[in-house]
């Protein structure tokens, strides 16, 4: 079709008369749309997409799908691009909320070790509490011993 290249670009129709944003597949007409190639002077060998009615009935300024496939793939960048950034949020979401509940675990398991090590110090506290009476009594004992032994020589 020679003339179907000075369409303006962009405008392809569906049933409720919406743009498709991307590439399309199927004309408002419910007929599959064909990749065909500009042969006029202002887009020569540009691509487009075409309803194949359209195309095979060689209609012009008509409704139909009409859409230049370079556009078409830059809408899809974009589209796949927004749906990248919206991955990269959720993935930050995610990394965030791991984050902060491997603090928590981190600080529940903090906690519990410092327990254990003050449970563990009272214990040996205690122990050296009982070594230090046990030396104090045995010092007192041999104190008095040495005193009576001092006194009966």
């Amino acid at each position: 079709m020679s003339d179907a290249s000075g369409v303006s670009s962009g405008s392809s129709m569906v049933r409720s008369r919406r743009k498709v944003v991307g590439v399309p597949t199927q004309c408002w007409c419910g007929v599959e749309v064909a990749i065909l190639m500009s042969k006029s002077e202002r887009n020569p060998y540009r691509r487009y997409h075409r309803c194949s009615y359209a195309a095979s009935k060689k209609l012009e300024n008509d409704n139909h799908c009409f859409k230049w496939v370079d556009e078409a793939l830059l809408e899809e960048i974009y589209v796949f691009k927004n749906k990248m950034n919206n991955l990269e949020e959720v993935v930050k979401e995610i990394t965030v909320a791991r984050a902060d509940g491997e603090q928590k675990v981190f600080e529940k398991m903090e906690i519990k070790l410092e327990k254990e090590l003050f449970d563990r110090m009272e214990e040996v506290l205690v122990e050296a509490k009982w070594s230090m009476k046990k030396m104090c009594v045995g010092v007192v004992i041999g104190c008095i011993v040495g005193f009576v032994i001092i006194k009966l020589v």
